[in-house]
């Protein structure tokens, strides 16, 4: 691996194009370097768990709504949409659409964390997407899945977005463009161009993750990779793109990730060189946003030793920043108490998490998010009698280190009726690499099959469990088949109509 620095160009001195971050990520997306097994491990293991998460969340309304726009736009031979018969085919860009929905509406597959923090499955449907409806192969697919990740993890090690409240999915578009170009072996050129066109059109602000969360939530990825398959399209038919994007003097580094002034440095790794980034990912065991995981496992351990929750005056969850910024207390959102609440703001406030888990010593992607359970008086009361506070020490522990030696856990302080004290803490959530239980394949497999269980036939999950093991030596027509149909009658009401 090689830093990179991306800074904004003098006045009247551009940078050369060779030298600019989208050229270098269109060089890493164009260079056929083999994966190794383990790297194929992970990928394999990363469209199981996409499968699962989708297929669990296919009657939600945000994925209904998606869907049915996607319906609107039918192609011959073009690509599956989950849920559906392999029969169905729609535009690859309105597949990309609909399957990202279905795999980001319920917060529950796989994350990255360092200077800016991401989903990076979110970058396999627009992908698979292109893949089915372009005729590509399992290994393909494989090589485009390593880049987007290489491409995803290695820019939120390098460019933060956070601080400037732009939303995390800016990075993702770049990353589901640089894939997209390696899966279709496009010529560095064309991959520059398509870059920095997914680049432009990706930002948005975080305000799609503050106060009361919105179902865009779940749209946001499918949206900028149905944008950086147009951008890509584009590319290919010789079109050019807003050119330093990074770099030029109204670019993204000098007017929205740190002023003119500001250098970033970005690792890639060098020509030749294998695209591990997908090794450093690592999965969620429940549904709800990756800062509440550790939290579920700890309000799990201390149960027991809790008792009755009747005797809790307080308790106060000690951990970084991050934490506390984006699920706990210091983001300042009422909403986070709120019994009212969206599922998405619920699955994004530490406290509401922390008592659920804490009572009932389980967690369900919808019983645990049921309005009847969240209202219930005794959770209520539980869950307003915890805060967050940010502990310098969890920020030491965080903050700087290597992604897989960071710890994002936290300390709790139960703090009973009658005086006396109770404290715990966890370093990682017990699914994290260095956790108790780190996901292996058959966990994987087994949160597929607990998510797909009444929803899918059994033998439509043996077909597609044993089609996605052979990824690598899958042909085209295998892709297009690499979906998980289900009966109609599950996938819930029909959305309302829209314009389309």
């Amino acid at each position: 691996m090689r830093e990179h620095e991306v800074r904004t160009h003098p006045p009247g001195r551009p940078t050369p194009r060779e030298e600019q971050l989208a050229w270098k990520l269109a060089a890493l997306a164009a260079d056929r370097v083999p994966e190794g097994p383990e790297v194929v491990e992970t990928i394999i293991n990363r469209l199981i768990d996409n499968a699962g998460v989708a297929v669990a969340a296919l009657n939600r309304a945000p994925v209904a709504s998606a869907r049915a726009q996607a319906l609107a736009h039918p192609r011959p031979g073009g690509a599956t949409v989950f849920g559906l018969s392999n029969d169905v085919t729609v535009h690859c860009e309105w597949a990309a659409w609909a399957n990202g929905a279905a795999v980001r509406e319920l917060d529950f597959h796989d994350n990255f964390f360092a200077l800016e923090s991401s989903h990076p499955g979110d970058t396999i449907p627009p992908l698979l997407a292109v893949a089915q409806q372009c005729r590509r192969s399992g290994r393909d697919l494989v090589r485009a899945v390593a880049t987007a990740y290489e491409v995803q993890v290695d820019l939120a090690k390098g460019i933060p977005l956070n601080p400037y409240r732009i939303d995390h999915i800016a990075h993702l578009g770049p990353a589901q463009a640089a894939g997209l170009c390696a899966l279709l072996d496009l010529p560095v050129e064309t991959a520059y161009q398509a870059i920095q066109h997914a680049a432009h059109v990706s930002v948005s602000t975080r305000q799609a993750r503050k106060g009361a969360i919105s179902s865009w939530k779940a749209h946001a990825p499918g949206h900028v990779g149905k944008l950086a398959i147009e951008a890509v399209d584009r590319a290919m038919r010789g079109e050019t793109s807003p050119s330093p994007a990074y770099e030029g003097e109204y670019g993204l580094i000098a007017q929205l990730l740190g002023g003119p002034e500001a250098a970033w440095r970005v690792p890639l790794p060098d020509p030749g060189e294998s695209k591990r980034a997908i090794l450093e990912t690592f999965t969620k065991e429940y549904s709800a946003g990756y800062h509440g995981q550790a939290a579920i496992d700890l309000a799990f351990r201390m149960r027991e030793r809790i008792g009755d929750p009747e005797r809790i005056e307080r308790i106060v969850l000690h951990t970084k920043r991050l934490s506390h910024l984006v699920m706990g207390a210091g983001a300042n959102d009422p909403e986070k108490w709120d019994p009212d609440a969206s599922r998405e703001t619920l699955d994004h406030s530490l406290m509401f998490i922390f008592a659920v888990a804490l009572q009932d010593g389980t967690w369900h992607h919808e019983r645990s998010y049921a309005p009847e359970r969240v209202r219930r008086p005794d959770t209520v009361r539980l869950w307003r009698q915890i805060t967050t506070v940010e502990d310098p020490d969890w920020n030491r522990r965080y903050d700087g280190r290597p992604p897989l030696e960071r710890d994002h856990g936290m300390r709790a302080v139960v703090t009973f009726t009658d005086g006396t004290t109770l404290s715990e803490e966890i370093a990682v959530a017990d699914a994290h690499p260095r956790g108790a239980r780190p996901f292996r394949r058959e966990d994987y497999v087994r949160k597929y099959t607990s998510l797909a269980e009444g929803v899918v036939e059994p033998g439509e999950s043996e077909r597609f469990l044993d089609l996605v093991r052979r990824l690598p030596e899958l042909e085209a027509q295998e892709i297009r088949a690499l979906n998980v149909q289900v009966d109609p009658a599950r996938l819930g009401p029909a959305a309302p109509s829209g314009i389309f």
